[in-house]
Order: structure tokens, then C-alpha cells, then sequence
């Protein structure tokens, strides 16, 4: 009885061994392979979408290349839905998520999450020749928002008592209202005004004061502790270089400034 209880003791132990290397396969087979597979959206802008050339392109684009070329590897991109990139990293469909990523206690418990990479935020924008540098600029000047949002509550707080803030029902009437210039300014989150600016780049519009911030994580499989160091080693390094702030104004008009590691 007692040979039989070590044997299945010992039999446990190499499956729990045998388990943690295999947990821990994915930057080794990066690394054999030349290749890795990194979850992208494709659209969300201005994070992922597709051009004109009909090739993904965005800020989470160029962060997934940028990683693959700190690895020395090539990057296969795999469009993914909100939906599915959590699925999508759990089956090892995919080495990496980068996809507007938030971390949360409920996405912890299935998924492991690298430092921050990008902010995610909510922003009061208009056009260019509009002088707003301060929430007191606001002073005298219409500002669509989208009623109970976010930006609404907080724009509340923040802009003057003789801002004119005008409040609608969802974002595409939000949007509609400043594209057809019924307002002068639009408060809203970043990938709600991505997607308004490149598809009436005539507006000339672009950031102006920030109303909330919530960055962006690169998901990991649970237990890819040599990936995800690798990853985080990357993405310092970078924070140290300024390259995390050159992407985060070519595709949010602003530096990614602090970020949580």
C-alpha cells in the first residue's frame, strides 16, 4: 500500500514538473521557430485597422512589430474580435495579445499581463485652429458628449460652469454632432475619435485636454513567466528610449507619459 502511495506521489510530481516546463515553452519555441503570433485588432482605431493598402496598421500594430524585432523573430499577425483574444491566447492560438488589453481582477485569474505599453483614455478634441489648452478654454464653447458616459461625468467636474456642454444618446450621435458642426468640441474615448478622424480627416481634428486615462496591457498565457519577462524587459527598455512615447503620438496625438508596470 505504501510503494503503491509513492508511486502515485511520484507520478503527480513529474505530471506537476512536466506541466511547468511545458507552461513555460513559449518564448523557447518563439526563439526555434523565428516566429511569433501575436493577437492584433483590426478595428479599433487607433490601435488596429486595416489601411488603405489593405495591410493592418495601427498603434498596436507597431508595438507587436516592435517586439518581434527585439526578438530577432519574424511577427505573424492574427486579427482577433474583443470577444475572442483571451480565448484566442488560452488554446495557444497565439504567443501574444495586443489588442487594447485592460487588466482587470476577473482577466487575472486566466490570463497573466506584462507592464503597460499604451494609454488608453478618454479626451476632450477639436479642431487644430480651435485654442484649447486648458479645461477653462473650454469657457463659451459647445461640447458634445454622449450622455452617463464616462467623459460625461467627468467633463462635468472638470469644464466651467459657462461651457456649453451638449449631452446625446449613444456616440454615433455624439459624433455626428461635431462632424456636422453642431458643436465645437467632442468628448469622448480615444478610439471613438480615431475612428471619427480617419474617416473625415477634412476636420483636421486632434487631442486636446485629457479627461481619464486607462492603459493597455500585453496578454500573456498563465504561467509564460519567460516570455512575458522577456516581454517586459522590452517594453522598459523602451519606455527608457522614448520609443513608447514616439508611438503613442504618431497614433494618439499625445506621449504615453507614466505608465504602470
Amino acid at each position: 500500500m505504501q510503494r503503491r502511495t509513492t508511486l502515485v506521489l511520484t507520478l503527480s510530481l513529474l505530471a506537476l514538473c512536466a506541466s511547468k516546463v511545458q507552461a513555460q515553452a513559449a518564448l523557447d519555441e518563439v526563439l526555434a521557430r523565428k516566429t511569433i503570433v501575436i493577437a492584433i485588432p483590426t478595428d479599433f482605431p487607433p490601435y488596429g485597422f486595416v489601411g488603405t493598402n489593405l495591410q493592418p496598421q495601427g498603434l498596436d500594430i507597431d508595438m507587436a512589430n516592435y517586439i518581434g524585432a527585439k526578438l530577432g523573430v519574424k511577427v505573424e499577425l492574427l486579427p482577433v474580435t474583443s470577444a475572442n483574444r483571451i480565448p484566442y491566447l488560452q488554446t495557444k492560438k497565439a504567443h501574444l495579445v495586443i489588442s487594447t488589453l485592460g487588466k482587470n481582477p476577473e482577466r487575472e485569474k486566466v490570463i497573466d499581463f506584462t507592464a503597460a505599453y499604451s494609454p488608453f483614455f478618454q479626451a476632450v478634441f477639436a479642431a487644430k485652429s480651435l485654442q484649447i489648452k486648458s479645461f477653462a478654454d473650454l469657457a463659451g464653447k459647445t461640447v458634445a458628449v454622449t450622455r452617463g458616459a464616462i467623459e460625461d461625468m467627468e467633463i462635468t467636474k472638470l469644464a466651467p460652469a459657462s461651457a456649453d456642454i451638449k449631452r446625446f444618446e449613444d456616440n454615433n450621435v455624439t459624433v455626428s454632432a461635431f462632424v456636422s458642426g453642431q458643436v465645437q468640441a467632442l468628448a469622448t474615448g480615444v478610439s471613438v475619435a480615431g475612428n471619427m478622424m480617419q474617416r473625415n480627416p477634412q476636420l483636421n481634428t486632434e487631442y486636446k485636454l485629457l479627461i481619464k486615462d486607462s492603459p493597455n496591457f500585453i496578454g500573456v498565457a498563465k504561467g509564460e513567466d519567460k516570455l512575458r519577462t522577456r516581454v517586459n524587459e522590452i517594453i522598459a527598455a523602451a519606455k527608457t528610449s522614448g520609443d513608447i512615447d514616439k508611438m503613442a503620438q504618431k497614433w494618439l496625438g499625445r506621449p504615453a507619459g507614466a505608465l504602470p508596470n
